[in-house]
């Protein structure tokens, strides 16, 4: 699972069968302390995420089978809204952020 941040919406009113009724999201991943990383992408959304949200995204092919009978074309799904997080200050790839 991978941290991100809905920061756009795709609409596209031609699109495979499989997708009908998927909203579809830009979602820029944030490291652990709610920083950007890497580049955005395209995720499916069923529970209602909307732009500013963090969400949980999990991807790969797991992500296909979101509906067990029925198989989507996808890569990507919003698995999770954000309430909260909690990381703990410390080390951090090998650096520290304390000022001791």
């Amino acid at each position: 699972m991978r941290i991100g941040r809905v920061i756009g919406n795709v609409w596209a009113t031609r699109k495979e069968e499989g997708l009908q009724g998927l909203k579809l999201l830009v979602i820029q991943p944030l490291d652990a302390y709610g920083n950007p990383i890497q580049t955005h992408f395209v995720a499916a959304d069923r529970i209602g995420a909307g732009i500013g949200d963090d969400v949980l995204v999990t991807s790969g092919g797991s992500s296909r089978f979101i509906d067990r009978n029925n198989p989507m074309p996808i890569d990507a799904v919003i698995i999770g809204i954000i309430d909260a997080t909690e990381v703990e200050r410390g080390e951090l790839n090998g650096s520290s952020d304390r000022n001791d």
